[in-house]
């Protein structure tokens, strides 16, 4: 833990490690206390004058702006107070609002009740991260004044080189004092500089870290998420097994049966065991596209083969009408989240083919700040609503089973935009080849 660097530095270096460890623990106490006024004040007295200016239009390009200065300063100390002093603070932040322009993002960021206690902590981390800042430095000074200054000030004092009576009179006494003080006062400064380095971070956490509030109704949406995921699942269970019974094991019943008659028409009547044969030929045929049409709804193999970039790129293909595809993907998301995103797309495209009227669609895939995002457009007609249909809204669940979300646009006369965003880190690069249009 980085609130113990002194203990663990005297067991890995001896003095020297925890001279060391004092050190950086001042040199840490500085730089907070140099932040908590060149940083956090003109952040509070900007991000408030931006807030208020909010009415007069200036305030609407401003605030955002403020604000994520502000949350960067924020989340950079929710870094040190982990890696310094051994205290998590998570980030509480909602997910940006896609789309919707300025007045839209503007108001997600004011409705964010993070926002507000990040403007709390620029406040009152102006003195406490000053005097807690100072404090490890402090006392290191004074311990080494005590050893290496006051004792010669007594020295000189002592034998009447100066006007410093009070040490004189005590005489010796006077010189020892200071010396053993400053030792004392140098001993503490290394444990106790550490201590009050992770008390300024547990007063970051109580300010920085989610709300008590925030926290209940995350725990709500990730209740209502896991119970929709959960009847999602037993619903595509179903749907499966209805396709199989309906569709394969009926086939794969009638072959069965159909071979066993040819065996015993075989004997007396080859040809008409000849028919047979061929009729559950084509029967088979017939259980193996139902098999792989079923395993494709699934996992595509063209997924698994060439990811997602191909995958949607093969969709792409299907379509009756011309669709523009950009994706710029670095590496391939997690194999839940890649065929999560495929299938949302796959639904989107397949709404567009059915219901829009449209000419044309696009298609737009990337990555970035920890999240991928896909943007499904077309020119038809508009009037899209998720609420109406369940293709749209069982995507909406596929997506909420890994926190992410998704915002359609489509007024009347179109065109009709659904942005889709899953919160992902990508891991081995690319191999499949990509163009620019599919």
């Amino acid at each position: 833990m980085a609130g113990r660097n002194g203990e663990a530095a005297m067991v890995d270096g001896g003095w020297g490690g925890v001279v060391r460890a004092g050190l950086l623990t001042c040199v840490r106490g500085l730089v907070q206390a140099v932040l908590s006024q060149a940083a956090c004040i003109p952040l509070f007295v900007v991000t408030v004058l931006s807030i208020a200016f909010i009415p007069i239009g200036v305030g609407v390009v401003l605030a955002p702006v403020a604000i994520g200065a502000m949350r960067g300063l924020a989340n950079a100390q929710r870094v040190w107070a982990a890696e310094w002093s051994g205290v998590p603070i998570p980030v509480p932040y909602r997910p940006a609002q896609a789309g919707g322009g300025p007045f839209r993002r503007l108001w997600g960021l004011l409705r964010d009740p993070a926002t507000w206690r990040d403007l709390l902590w620029t406040l009152l981390n102006a003195p406490v991260g000053l005097l807690l800042g100072l404090l490890p430095a402090c006392l290191l000074a004074y311990g080494l004044e005590g050893i290496l200054v006051a004792p010669w000030l007594g020295q000189i004092t002592f034998y009447g080189w100066g006007p410093f009576w009070p040490l004189d009179a005590w005489g010796p006494i006077g010189i020892v004092a200071p010396m053993v003080l400053g030792a004392v006062l140098l001993v503490v400064s290394f444990p106790v500089g550490s201590r009050i380095l992770k008390g300024h971070a547990l007063f970051c956490q109580s300010l920085l870290s989610p709300a008590r509030t925030a926290l209940a109704e995350r725990v709500r949406e990730l209740a209502e998420t896991r119970s929709e995921t959960v009847d999602a699942s037993a619903a595509e269970l179903r749907r499966i097994e209805r396709d199989l019974h309906d569709g394969a094991q009926a086939r794969l019943v009638a072959l069965s049966m159909s071979i066993g008659l040819a065996e015993e028409l075989m004997k007396h009547d080859p040809e008409a065991a000849g028919k047979l044969l061929a009729e559950a030929r084509a029967d088979s045929g017939q259980a193996l596209t139902e098999l792989r049409g079923l395993v494709r709804g699934i996992h595509p193999p063209v997924l698994a083969e060439r990811g997602l970039d191909g995958a949607v790129r093969a969709l792409a293909l299907s379509v009756p009408f011309p669709v523009d595809v950009r994706i710029d993907l670095p590496g391939r998301p997690d194999a839940p989240v890649e065929s999560a995103a495929y299938f949302a797309v796959a639904e989107m495209l397949a709404n567009t083919a059915k219901h829009s009227g449209a000419g044309r669609a696009w298609i737009q895939i990337e990555h970035g700040g920890g999240r991928l995002v896909l943007i499904v457009g077309d020119d038809g007609t508009g009037g899209a609503d998720p609420a109406a249909g369940s293709g749209m809204r069982g995507i909406e669940r596929r997506l909420a089973a890994f926190d992410g979300t998704m915002a359609v646009t489509s007024p009347p006369g179109g065109p009709t935009v659904v942005t889709m965003e899953l919160p992902c880190a990508l891991s081995s690069p690319r191999i499949w080849p990509s163009s620019g249009t599919g």
